[in-house]
Parts: C-alpha cells; sequence; structure tokens
C-alpha cells in the first residue's frame, strides 16, 4: 500500500509486520504496559468515532500534551488525523499563560492532558480562551471527564470514521506546531501530512533498525524530531519503548532493562552521560585510572571509517575489551546507533561515542522543514566529523553568502523540497519573511549558518557555524559567531553551560554555569571544604580554575572570538520554572539569549567596567 497519510503508517505495519510490542509505556508504579499494532488502530477507531459524536469537524484543532511520551498520545493523534482534524501538540513545561497564547491563537476546541499538574495549568488557561470547550485526560481523576469516556463503537460512525479517511489529501494541514519562542512569542507551524511523510520517507532509510528492534523514546513528542522518528519506527516496525529521562542511567536504569538498539537524543544527555563517565575514571586509582585514561586519549585520534592496523589496531583492541566494552554495556549493550538533534553536539561527545562503539550520528534541520534538512548515516562514508551529515535524497539545500559577513561558500542555509512547512498559521507577514520563491521553487530561510563540505568520496556534508540571530558585532564592527566558542567549552566536565557575551562591546565574556559534581569533586581532591555553590565560585582558586580552562580554548579562536572576562554564575539554567519566573532554555534547551542578559545585566556590565 502507498503511505501518503501518518495514519496509513499504523496500516501499513498491521499489514506486513504486526507487533505484539508496538508500544510500550512505562507506568508512573514502574510497570510496562504493551500495545500491539492492532490495540493502537483499535483504540484509535474508538476514539475517532467518541470525537465525531462530539461533531469535530475537518479542520478543528485539538491539543495534546503530555510530560512523558505514552501510547495514549500515539492513540490520540492517530484518531484526530484519521476524521481529518489538527493536532496542536504543546510542550507541558510551558506557563498557563503560554497555554493560553497557544489555544488562543490555533483556536483549540478540546485538549487531551496527560498526569501531574497538566490539568490545573490548562484549567488556568481556558478561563480566557473561549474556543477550548472541555479537556480530557489520560490519568483517571474526578476533576476531569476520563479520554476513555470519549470510545464509541457504533457501525454509523464507523462508517462516517472511513469516509473522512478516504477524503483526507496528502497535501491537508495534519498538524500545527508552536515554536519554542526564542525570539518572542511562538508561531504555530502549519504542516502537512505530505510535508511530514516525505522526511520519514527519507530519514527511515538512514536508520540502522529493523522490525522487532527495541527503541527507546523519551524526547518529547510534541516536538517534530521525536515525532517524525517514532513513525519511522512504526513504517519499519520496531517496538518503542516509551519513558522519561528521569531513570535512565545506572543499574536498575531503562537503558539496562530495555536494551534498545536505537534512540535520539539531544547533546545535553550525552554531555551527562560522558561527565559520568569521567568521573568514574577520575574515582579510580593506580594502573585502572591509567588505563581508564590512556583509552580517553585514544579516542582523539578517531576517526569515521579509519581502520587501525599493525600495533595502533591492538592498542584499539585491548582498550575496547578493558574500557569501551564497559561504556557500551551502561547503555545496555545493544545499542546500533544514536542520533542527536535539536542542538550542535560538540565534535568530542562524537568522537569519544563512537571510538567507543557506540555510534552517534547528528541530524539538523527546524520545525519549519519537519523537521530533518542533513542527517549523517551509518554506512562507509556516510558521516564526517565536524559535519551533521549529507542532505537527505528529497531536499535541496544553498548556501546564501551574499551577506559578505563570512568566509567564501558559507552564509545562511537554504532549504527547498516537500518538507517545507505551508506557512505560519495567521502570519503570512512571518510566513514571507521565512519563505521565498526562486524559479517555481519554494525556498525556507533557516536563520542558520553553514556551508558544504568535500566528505569522503566527494559527497557534500553540511557543516553548520552559527545562528544568524545569534552574531555579535563588537563595538570594533567585528562579528562573533558565539555558537562554536561555546560549543567547544562545553566540552571541558567542569562547564555545564556557557553563553557568549560581546554585542556592541569592546571584547568577547561569558556567563558561565559550573557542573556542580564535577566542581565537587575537584574541590574534594584539591581539599576544598564545600560550602554551597554560591560561595565556591568566588573562591580565587576555583576562578582560577576556570580561568585555566577558558585559556586551553582560547587559541582555537581567532583574538577577537577570544574570551577576555566571565562570569561564575552559581545557578542552574532550565527549561521551565517552578516560580513562575522565564527560564532560560527553550523545551528544546536552546540558549534564550535576551533573558539570560537581562538576568546577569548587572554582572556583564561589572565584566566590560574599566
Amino acid at each position: 500500500m502507498e503511505i501518503s497519510r501518518l495514519f496509513d503508517y499504523f496500516d501499513y505495519q498491521l499489514r506486513h509486520f504486526p507487533q505484539e510490542k508496538a508500544f510500550v509505556t512505562k507506568r508512573a508504579d514502574g510497570s510496562w504496559e504493551s500495545f500491539s499494532t492492532a490495540r493502537m488502530i483499535e483504540k484509535a477507531a474508538l476514539l475517532s468515532q467518541g470525537l465525531l459524536r462530539m461533531g469535530v469537524k475537518p479542520g478543528d484543532k485539538i491539543g495534546l500534551v503530555t510530560y512523558q511520551n505514552q501510547a495514549e498520545w500515539i492513540i490520540a493523534d492517530l484518531a484526530i488525523l484519521q476524521i481529518g482534524a489538527i493536532n496542536v501538540p504543546v510542550y507541558p513545561t510551558i506557563s498557563p499563560g503560554e497555554y493560553e497564547y497557544i489555544f488562543s491563537d490555533a483556536g483549540v476546541k478540546y485538549c487531551f492532558v496527560g498526569s501531574g499538574d497538566l490539568l490545573q495549568k490548562v484549567r488556568t488557561a481556558q478561563q480566557h480562551v473561549p474556543t477550548l470547550l472541555e479537556i480530557f485526560s489520560f490519568e483517571k481523576t474526578d476533576a476531569a471527564p476520563h479520554w476513555e469516556s470519549l470510545f464509541v463503537n457504533e457501525t454509523s460512525l464507523k462508517e462516517e470514521l472511513e469516509k473522512r479517511k478516504s477524503a483526507i489529501q496528502p497535501q491537508e494541514l495534519a498538524t500545527l506546531i508552536y515554536t519554542s519562542g526564542t525570539t518572542g512569542f511562538p508561531k504555530g507551524v502549519m504542516l502537512s501530512h505530505h510535508n511530514i511523510v516525505s522526511n520519514i520517507s527519507a530519514v527511515e532509510k538512514l536508520l540502522p533498525i529493523k522490525a522487532g528492534d527495541r527503541i527507546l523514546s523519551f524526547l518529547p513528542l510534541c516536538h517534530i524530531f521525536e515525532r517524525v522518528a517514532t513513525y519511522a519506527y512504526v513504517l519499519v516496525g520496531a517496538n518503542v519503548y516509551q519513558t522519561s529521562t528521569d531513570n535512565l542511567g545506572g543499574d536498575e536504569g531503562d537503558l539496562k532493562k530495555i536494551r534498545p538498539h536505537f534512540f535520539t537524543t539531544v547533546p545535553r544527555l550525552l554531555e551527562k552521560v560522558y561527565d559520568k563517565i569521567y568521573k568514574k575514571g577520575l574515582e579510580l586509582s593506580g594502573l585502572k585510572k591509567a588505563l581508564f585514561f590512556w583509552a580517553l586519549q585514544l579516542t582523539d585520534r578517531f576517526e569515521f571509517d579509519k581502520k587501525p592496523a599493525g600495533f595502533e589496531k591492538l592498542k584499539w583492541k585491548f582498550a575496547d575489551k578493558l574500557i569501551f566494552s564497559k561504556w557500551r554495556e551502561a547503555l545496555g549493550g545493544c545499542v546500533k546507533g544514536i542520533v542527536t538533534g535539536a542542538a550542535a553536539c560538540p565534535v568530542k561527545m562524537v568522537r569519544v561515542f563512537s571510538a567507543a562503539g557506540i555510534q552517534i550520528r547528528e541530524g539538523y534541520g527546524l520545525t519549519e522543514a519537519s523537521p530533518g534538512i542533513a542527517v549523517g548515516n551509518y554506512e562507509a562514508g556516510g558521516a564526517l566529523l565536524g559535519t551533521i551529515g549529507a542532505i537527505l535524497e528529497n531536499v535541496a539545500v544553498e548556501i546564501d553568502d551574499s551577506d559578505n559577513f563570512y568566509e567564501k561558500g558559507e552564509g545562511e542555509i537554504l532549504a527547498a523540497g516537500p518538507n517545507i512547512m505551508m506557512g505560519y498559521y495567521n502570519k503570512p507577514v512571518e510566513t514571507a519573511e521565512m519563505i521565498f520563491e526562486k524559479n517555481g521553487t519554494r525556498w525556507l530561510r533557516t536563520g542558520d549558518i553553514g556551508k558544504l563540505v568535500k566528505g569522503p568520496g566527494g559527497q557534500q556534508f553540511l557543516k553548520i557555524t552559527d545562528r544568524k540571530k545569534e552574531l555579535l558585532k563588537t563595538s570594533g564592527g567585528k562579528y562573533v559567531a558565539p555558537a562554536p566558542i561555546e560549543s567547544k567549552l562545553k566540552e571541558d566536565f567542569l562547564i555545564e553551560q556557557i553563553m557568549v557575551v560581546g554585542e556592541m562591546k569592546k571584547f568577547v565574556s561569558a556567563i558561565i554555569i559550573p557542573s556542580q559534581d564535577a566542581l565537587m569533586e575537584w574541590c574534594a581532591r584539591h581539599e576544598i571544604i564545600w560550602t554551597s555553590l554560591p560561595d565556591i565560585v568566588r573562591l580565587p582558586e576555583v576562578i582560577e580554575r576556570f580561568q585555566r580552562v577558558v585559556d586551553k580554548y582560547n587559541p582555537l579562536f581567532s583574538r577577537i572570538e577570544q574570551i577576555k572576562k566571565f562570569y561564575l554564575a552559581p545557578d542552574v539554567w532550565e527549561p521551565f520554572k517552578a516560580d513562575g519566573s522565564e527560564a532560560e532554555l527553550t523545551p528544546t534547551l536552546k540558549l534564550k539569549r535576551r533573558v539570560i542578559l537581562k538576568k546577569y545585566a548587572r554582572q556583564i556590565e561589572e565584566m566590560y567596567r574599566e
């Protein structure tokens, strides 16, 4: 059968390789509940009929929000899509005010919520959203109707459901996804079935998985990255284990229990895993410690597709048996590959894990591109360190270097293809700023700076160098790209987060968030009594230690890009603040630069004071 709409994937799986464990959801008590392919389709049909009975029409908007990925999310997505309604997935960590803005802008009619405080937050927003008629809970509660109360099984509604499904065209709007809002209010990205299906078709071919393989899914489904990956898993017939990031590692963690073959992640989680590995290495002593750091240094020589020979081969084999095999076992021992996205991944993370036999590949895109534009693959010659990977087969990329701000061949990345969004909902002006037509082709301005690099065999790989809107211009008129500087310094285990500062200033400085665990361990080794993070970061010896970190990386950059001063902030940057204040990170863990600049305005002023 031809797949042209998102709900076609489940029918395809049922016909070709039905799974008993198509989706397996971890519950609050730690148990796992399995959903077969047939059960997923059956529940979606019952919910679709219930929505039809309530009078949901094609084009009606329905919200969907949960803290943890769960089969109910996928079932609701299916049920909404196959009656021609529009799924509006929302991040769980945003404030009631942000819910109010999104639901009002989209005209959301109904909303499904998961556990925790979501029902309360959406109820608060509902008071100011006249279109929102009712909220349904995936959890049983007296405060809202249970989602299964909608389930209906009637012949007439079954017939209506089949008519609705048959009438839906691939070019029709399928979902409205609101961007995370790094520069202001979020915008609703309109994606059609065809947009997303075209991306799944291109991505699926690159994944090293097959029917029956175990997948761990913990990135939020409301983000198009995980959603596209999930539908690709359905297409292949893999078994998707849905959990959260709370209990991944350790001997009793989900990685050890599930022993996944594949998963997607964000760079920050890889960095945290690396920090734990590094910390364990520091705790070793004698020969074991020497061997650990010898193996770690060996990874500095790793390159994709490079085959060591002779004595070098023996060294790698020895390191693998003693050190790297234990790293793989910590991730379950079966991982064929990991794709990281949503933010730039430091080259060191890709190199270290891949050298240890945990193959990391990067994906690049944005919600407006459904989301994939380029992805590294697992075949020989399919990846190159320092780049994302090859452009997806049905996507075209051009580099606009007309600004003359960058090196030759470097500029804003433009993308075209069947994956490019329909536009922003109710925002024709903003749509026109992002999409332009040239020779009959619609091109998307990504806002990212990059260049095309020749890889092995002459294939072109996309390299991201910065965000166009995040370029700094010093008072001397020089442009500085902060992202590469931040990415490089975050490779140091002592740095949790960093933001480069210097707009219209004489020099570049930085706000640094120390990694508390790593700093505590360093203090213990240097006989510094730990009191509190605010006290510790003011100690001269601690400041001097971070100065050495900055001094180590500064020579990698031009004089104007080097960090002259820094402020150690005894804080944690988060995507959600319980006190209602504005978070420093977006839900996809990108820096909200305007928020951070405002928060540390006084400290920044002091760094630049004569």
